[in-house]
């Protein structure tokens, strides 16, 4: 277990701006009015109870997409059934447009630092579909990719973090995880693992935080 430290991170609002924050390239995308979708999610929680119960684990987070999706689905007269079918609807042209910047610079960065990386998703290829990884070259740069679109372990079940692990021969606690729900955090926490609650309103801040752990953790590892 000697090998480098690793950044392990959540796709969805992690890696990606959140469906939230682009609203407006949706509604474009969907040839719909400005300002039709209106649920705001983390950034507004009073004005998406549907998003609050899915906060209180009341629903799941597929549950909450799920009723989005058939929502928006209605509004341009399609009947979906899956969550895959309404990301490809509204973000399937032009992936990288909705990739964040800061994410972009931090893999940058750690891969300059010889950290490991790895993605930990509960739904990658669910949501998104398999062609999206294509449009992703970023995804070459991962050390090891775990989805539980395929483990049908999800997070934050111990068996999801393991995973990672054992596919990168670390110690738990040689690994950072970064992720934009609590109850998966609290799930890498149980098992070890350094964490950093990704902040969708100040991604810049939390993925520094991140690098700085690395960094401790990397003074260690020397």
């Amino acid at each position: 277990m000697s090998q480098a430290p690793a950044l392990v991170l959540d796709f969805g609002g992690v890696i990606s701006r959140t469906i939230f924050e682009t609203h407006d390239l949706s509604e474009k995308a969907l040839g719909v009015p400005r300002g039709t979708l209106t649920w705001p999610g983390p950034f507004a929680p009073e004005q998406d109870p549907l998003w609050q119960a899915m906060q209180n684990d009341e629903i799941s987070e597929r549950d909450y997409w799920l009723t989005r999706a058939k929502q928006v689905g209605e509004l341009v007269g399609e009947n979906w059934t899956t969550m895959q079918q309404f990301v490809q609807a509204v973000r399937g042209n032009d992936v990288m447009a909705v990739i964040r910047p800061e994410f972009l610079a931090t893999i940058d960065a750690a891969k300059k630092a010889g950290y490991q990386l790895a993605i930990l998703s509960n739904e990658l290829d669910l949501f998104y579909g398999k062609d999206f990884r294509k449009q992703c070259a970023f995804l070459d740069d991962f050390d090891l990719i775990v989805d539980a679109t395929y483990t049908e372990i999800l997070k934050p079940d111990p068996r999801a973090y393991q995973l990672v692990t054992d596919g990168l021969g670390l110690a738990a606690e040689h690994c950072v995880f970064v992720d934009d729900q609590l109850r998966n955090i609290r799930g890498a926490e149980a098992v070890g693992m350094q964490t950093v609650h990704f902040n969708v309103m100040q991604p810049a801040a939390s993925y520094q935080q991140a690098l700085e752990l690395l960094a401790n953790e990397g003074e260690h590892h020397d």
